[in-house]
């Protein structure tokens, strides 16, 4: 029988760590801070934001929020990330995803500071993760080593399988752990006898965006399986992963809710902390 990774303990942790660090800020004079953009009226991004803010606020982070309606044209928003890119008082701008249909994300977010893409989503900082240098990364997947750090097993030298090859998640996933001296495979759709390959890692993140997609029979005995997915279906909130029946496999493994999702946000937090530091070192 696997251990849970509690997700919302560690999180705790790391935001209890990171409020200390901010009162130390604070007697130096920064305070700091992380514009929010929000733009349409996704009620899931709503609460995405609202959780954010609430995060920041535990921490003792100054948020900053601007709210636009569907109608927000790229220029609106663009002149807003501008402004606070010259605002010297803002550490951290993100812009909630996804943006209202027909405006595009890409020519939005290319306008964020290399300095304050705190979600690092920037070519800069994913071209920084992929050479090895320090650079913002990316919140999930940073929130993932985290949780896999929390088993106590070392990563060098394992064979870790990621599932899901997207910019946001898999991909910086796989360079974390690459970083950090394990054996990566990525797979994806069209990856032929997944199963075979998922039965040989000693860690598993599944990242693919289906519901229970990952069984028993996929998965070592002894492994740690870190579960990304978000699914909501007409019975619940489920993971990519098939909880009940492969806890029984697992050494250790994340929930649905509780698992990943407080990472990110804590993650978010720790990258704002560090513009503030950097803002402080200059």
């Amino acid at each position: 029988m696997a251990k849970i990774i509690d997700g919302k303990q560690i999180a705790a942790q790391v935001k209890a760590q990171l409020k200390t660090e901010v009162e130390q800020l604070k007697e130096k004079g920064v305070v700091p801070a992380l514009a929010v953009i929000l733009a349409g009226d996704n009620p899931a991004s709503q609460i995405y934001v609202k959780n954010k803010i609430k995060s920041c606020e535990e921490v003792g982070i100054k948020s900053l929020s601007f709210t636009f309606d569907s109608s927000v044209t790229e220029q609106q928003l663009i002149e807003t990330i501008e402004a606070l890119n010259d605002d010297k008082t803002v550490d951290g701008i993100l812009v909630q995803l996804p943006l209202p249909k027909g405006l595009s994300e890409e020519k939005v977010l290319k306008h964020i500071s290399d300095l304050k893409d705190v979600d690092g989503f920037s070519p800069a900082n994913v071209g920084a993760l992929t050479l090895g240098r320090d650079c913002f990364k990316a919140c999930t997947p940073s929130g993932c080593m985290k949780l896999i750090h929390s088993t106590g097993v070392d990563i060098k030298g394992k064979n870790a399988v990621v599932i899901g090859r997207s910019n946001i998640v898999g991909k910086p996933m796989a360079l974390m752990l690459l970083a950090e001296d394990a054996t990566v495979t990525v797979c994806h759709s069209k990856t032929e006898n997944l199963a075979e390959i998922t039965k040989k890692a000693d860690i598993l993140v599944a990242a693919v965006g289906r519901d229970r997609m990952v069984k028993a029979d996929m998965v070592k005995q002894g492994a740690i399986v870190i579960d990304v997915g978000m699914n909501r279906t007409s019975e619940g909130l489920f993971g990519d992963v098939d909880f009940e029946s492969v806890k029984e496999v697992a050494s250790y493994i994340t929930p649905v809710p509780g698992g990943v999702g407080p990472m990110t946000i804590a993650m978010l937090m720790e990258n704002t902390v560090k513009s503030a530091k950097n803002r402080l070192n200059k």
